[in-house]
């Protein structure tokens, strides 16, 4: 499964997760604050990072605009702390996502799974998550192999949704994306679409989730086995 490095200062927190990942077959460092935490990461080169927001000394969001200063590795955080802003805080400044404590293993690593599938650069003009498929060039979709009626507005927030499959993207980075000149508060029109949307994805197997006071994830269900 590659290497993960877990940055947290309680020892108890950092050897259940040691627990957890290796019992899924990761190689596992660890660093007790921030500064620690970048040196292993620079060290090590692990292939996901688990990061606590509330750390002695450079806080866990520092630590991780840090991070993000020269390395796009996967970062799930984890903290105590429940509150929206500083769930949005955490993503905008480039969290993976973000899992509250007390959390199951089942759900940590599956959280972990999806925001390894991150794709690298793009090198065609498609993006593909499950059964649905956009051309970026053509601005079309299909889903199961049938297109999808969209309008351009549509189209370019399912696009986005689409490359972070899985994961949670804010509302102010969908804004950002879609009216890059917006002056308005387009908060209210944004749901009026993302409502157009569900009623067009219908039951096929792909949904756009809401995460209350923070923004949306396409959620993609997988097929059933015959």
């Amino acid at each position: 499964m590659g290497k993960a490095l877990i940055i947290d200062d309680e020892p108890q927190m950092r050897r259940l997760l040691r627990m957890v990942l290796e019992s899924r077959g990761y190689e596992v460092c660890e660093a007790d604050e921030g500064l620690r935490g970048l040196q292993e990461a620079a060290f090590h080169r692990p292939d996901v990072v688990l990061l606590d927001l509330g750390l002695p000394g450079m806080g866990g969001i520092e630590t991780l605009a840090r991070l993000r200063e020269w390395s796009d590795v996967p970062v799930l955080v984890l903290s105590v702390r429940d509150q929206e802003t500083v769930k949005v805080q955490a993503l905008e400044t480039g969290a993976d996502d973000y899992v509250t404590k007390p959390f199951g293993s089942a759900e940590l690593l599956a959280r972990l799974e999806v925001i390894q599938r991150r794709r690298g650069p793009r090198h065609t003009p498609e993006i593909t998550a499950g059964a649905l498929k956009l051309d970026l060039l053509r601005h079309e979709a299909d889903l199961d192999g049938e297109p999808l009626r969209l309008t351009p507005t549509e189209f370019s927030i399912l696009s986005i949704l689409t490359e972070h499959a899985g994961r949670i993207v804010t509302q102010n980075q969908i804004v950002k994306h879609v009216w890059p000149v917006q002056q308005s508060d387009p908060a209210e029109g944004l749901r009026v679409h993302i409502s157009h949307l569900r009623r067009k994805l219908g039951d096929r197997g792909v949904r756009v989730v809401n995460e209350p006071g923070i923004g949306y994830r396409l959620e993609i269900r997988q097929a059933s086995a015959p």
